[in-house]
């Protein structure tokens, strides 16, 4: 350092000098190795690695070798960054989830979804809390309780524009104790194209008392409120522990709850997760088979439905926020079940 700051003070120019030296200085270094540029370049592509070995004329060690030389990290690191790269572009610019996935290059968007995780991206869902009928008071205990979760980025809201933009950037869409007709004609068409084409969707507790004019909503739900008695304690006979949202449950629940009736039974069209047992509390209505908790897929979509929820100190339980985390997890595509994918 002390030979270069003389060299440059004795030039006529210091300016000039300094020039002249870092002139001399790249003439006389080796040019820059152009295999680091043309590595990227394949795997931005989306070629496989060991396409890429073959197109370069490299074996696959000396790709890596030459890769980790280069990067720090073998070549299936910066093809996995860069196919993400894609799937976010693709994302954004308000392509499906399932088209987004085969773009760019994985096997299906429950591989895209658990690819975000593994690199610590976390799946982002929509929280919607709209109310056009009754309020229930633990609407801020269930969205804080799902922001608590911590693995989902969750934007929360209640304004109808919210479905009248792409969704495509969520890994769910989460109906939280909603009521009464909350969406406009064109939030109707763009949750249902959402759906169709591989979105999650969530409903929770009044989620079934929700859209009632319209037909697909109750179709996509599995079944519809038809009243509650009084909010009190019971059993929840758990039938199915192979989804994420029951596995870790006892095979009967003490709960307390408000213990919805529908006005259909929603077996058969659905997989029914958990039921209520009637003869552990008082005014039940549908008998001996009341499913409370169910599972189904809907085009591409999966959804997913527990009646419970209605009060706020529910969203304090460990066992009822694990249950919700199941659920949303699954619907989001980033938790499988052990039994059937579906119905």
């Amino acid at each position: 350092m002390r030979r270069l700051a003389a060299r440059v003070a004795a030039a006529p120019d210091p300016a000039t000098g300094l020039e002249e030296l870092a002139l001399r200085r790249a003439a006389e270094t080796d040019p820059p190795d152009p295999l680091p540029g043309r590595i990227v370049a394949a795997l931005a592509a989306g070629r496989p690695v060991a396409a890429t070995a073959a197109e370069l004329g490299l074996g696959a060690r000396r790709l890596h070798r030459r890769s980790l030389a280069a990067f720090g990290y073998g070549p299936k690191t910066p093809a996995r960054v860069l196919r993400l790269q894609r799937a976010l572009a693709l994302a954004r610019s308000g392509v499906s989830l399932a088209e987004t996935a085969a773009r760019s290059g994985y096997a299906d968007q429950a591989h895209l979804r658990r690819r975000h995780r593994v690199l610590g991206m976390a799946p982002r869902i929509l929280v919607y809390t709209r109310t056009a009928d009754y309020r229930h008071d633990s609407i801020p205990a269930g969205v804080a309780a799902l922001r608590a979760l911590g693995d989902f980025e969750v934007d929360a809201g209640e304004e109808p524009a919210v479905f009248e933009r792409p969704l495509e950037a969520y890994a769910a869409v989460v109906f939280l104790s909603t009521s009464g007709e909350v969406l406009t004609p064109a939030g109707r068409e763009r949750l249902a194209a959402y759906v169709e084409s591989g979105g999650g969707f969530v409903g929770v507790h009044s989620a079934a008392c929700t859209e009632y004019d319209w037909s697909y909503y109750g179709r996509l739900l599995g079944a519809r409120f038809a009243r509650h008695p009084d909010h009190q304690p019971g059993r929840v006979l758990v039938e199915d522990h192979d989804h994420p949202a029951t596995r870790h449950l006892p095979a009967v629940w003490h709960f307390t709850d408000e213990w919805y009736d529908f006005r259909t039974n929603p077996r058969g069209r659905v997989r029914v997760l958990a039921s209520a047992d009637e003869s552990s509390y008082e005014g039940g209505g549908m008998g001996g088979d009341h499913p409370l908790v169910w599972c189904r897929e809907q085009g591409a979509g999966r959804v997913f439905y527990t009646a419970l929820g209605h009060a706020a100190e529910a969203y304090d339980d460990p066992d009822f926020r694990a249950h919700l985390h199941g659920g949303v997890a699954w619907a989001a595509g980033v938790a499988r079940t052990r039994g059937a994918s579906g119905t």
